[in-house]
C-alpha cells in the first residue's frame, strides 16, 4: 500500500525548514497513520502500543520509536493541508485515470462522533414576500436561487466551501420506514466498479444527499472517465440529471414520486441500477474495517483526514488485488 501510495513526494513541505530543532520525519509518521487504517487500530495509543511491539511493523514505517504528542502534532498539520485528500487523488488519477469507467456509484453514510454539536448559525431576516400581482411600475422580486441551481455555474472550490461542514444531527429513514439519528457527520462517496472510491465529501450531517451530488460530479470528472451514474431516489433533481449530461456520463436515478405519478426505470436502467451496491460495500468496508466506526477526533478537518487514511488504505486494498 505504501508503494501505491506513494507519500514521499507529498511530505516535502513538512521537512524542517532550518528554524528550530528538527522535527520528526513526517513521512515516516503517514506511514504509521496509513498502517493504523490497515490494522484497524482505534486510537494513537494502539498504534503506538502495535509499533513498539512488533519490530516488522516499526522498519515498514522507517523509525523505531516516538511519543504520542509527537503523533498529535503531526495528525493536525496532515488534516490543516489535506495530505490524506491529496494522497487519494494522486493515487486514483494514477491508476484508475487512464482506464474507462463504467458505473459511478453515489452515496452517503452517517459518521458519527463524539463532539458538541454546534451550534446553529444566525440567518438574516427573509425580505417581506411580495402578495399579489405588483403594482404599476413594479416589478415582481424573483425568486431566490436554490443551491442546486447555483452549483451548476460555480467551481469546484466554490462549491465545496459553500457547504456546511460544522457537527449537527442527522436524520435518516432506513429500508424499514424508520427514522434513525446520529451526531456528528455525513461523508458523501463516490466509488467505481471494483468497490474503489474515487470521491469523498464531508458534510454535516443535516445535509441533504443531493446537495453534495454536483461537487462529487465535478471532483470525478477531474479524475475518471465514466460512462454512467447510478444514484437513489434523493439525488432525482433535474439539475443533477443535467450536469451529468453535461460531462457526457448517463445518469440512472432511482424515480422519486413526491405526490407525483409513478415512474419506473426501463428494464435495461435497472440492470445496471443493481451496481449501484458498490457504495453500500464501500461504505461498510470503511466502517468495519478501516476506523470509521469509531472516530475520536474533532472537528470536521481532523475528522476528515481520519476517515481519509482508512479510503487510502481501501483504495490501495481494491487497487492492489485488481492489479494481481
Amino acid at each position: 500500500m505504501l508503494a501505491l501510495a506513494d507519500p514521499s513526494q507529498w511530505v516535502r513541505g513538512f521537512e524542517w525548514c532550518g528554524n528550530g530543532a528538527p522535527p520528526h520525519s513526517r513521512l515516516r509518521l503517514a506511514h504509521a497513520f496509513i498502517a493504523k487504517s490497515v490494522y484497524q487500530l482505534p486510537t494513537t495509543t494502539a498504534l503506538l502500543e502495535a509499533l513498539r511491539s512488533r519490530p516488522l511493523l516499526r522498519r515498514l514505517c522507517g523509525w523505531e520509536s516516538t511519543s504520542e504528542a509527537t503523533f498529535s502534532r503531526a495528525f493536525a498539520s496532515f488534516s490543516a493541508s489535506g495530505l490524506p485528500q491529496q494522497l487519494h487523488a494522486h493515487l486514483v488519477k494514477t491508476h484508475a485515470g487512464p482506464k474507462l469507467v463504467g458505473h459511478i456509484s453515489r452515496d452517503a453514510t452517517a459518521i458519527e462522533v463524539a463532539e458538541r454539536p454546534a451550534a446553529r448559525p444566525v440567518m438574516p431576516p427573509a425580505a417581506p414576500r411580495q402578495m399579489g400581482r405588483p403594482k404599476k411600475g413594479q416589478t415582481a422580486q424573483p425568486p431566490t436561487p436554490k443551491r442546486l441551481a447555483l452549483q451548476l455555474t460555480r467551481t469546484l472550490e466554490a462549491n465545496l466551501a459553500e457547504l456546511p461542514c460544522r457537527c449537527d444531527i442527522g436524520f435518516k429513514r432506513n429500508a424499514q420506514g424508520l427514522h434513525n439519528s446520529w451526531r456528528g457527520y455525513k461523508l458523501h462517496l463516490d466509488c467505481i466498479d471494483g468497490d474503489i472510491p474515487i470521491g469523498a465529501i464531508l458534510s454535516s450531517a443535516s445535509l441533504h444527499d443531493s446537495q453534495a451530488a454536483i461537487p462529487l460530479a465535478q471532483m470525478s470528472a477531474q479524475r475518471v472517465t465514466a460512462l454512467y451514474e447510478l444514484m437513489d431516489g434523493a439525488y432525482d433533481a433535474p439539475q443533477i440529471r443535467q450536469y451529468s449530461r453535461q460531462l457526457g456520463r448517463v445518469p440512472i436515478i432511482a424515480p422519486n414520486r413526491r405526490g407525483g405519478p409513478p415512474r419506473e426505470l426501463a428494464p435495461a436502467q435497472r440492470e445496471r441500477f443493481k451496481e449501484r451496491s458498490t457504495a453500500e460495500r464501500v461504505a461498510g468496508l470503511l466502517k468495519q474495517r478501516y476506523g470509521a466506526r469509531w472516530v475520536r477526533v474533532r472537528g470536521a478537518a481532523k475528522v476528515m483526514c481520519h476517515l481519509c487514511f482508512g479510503l487510502l488504505a481501501l483504495t490501495a486494498t481494491a487497487l492492489y488485488a485488481r492489479l494481481c
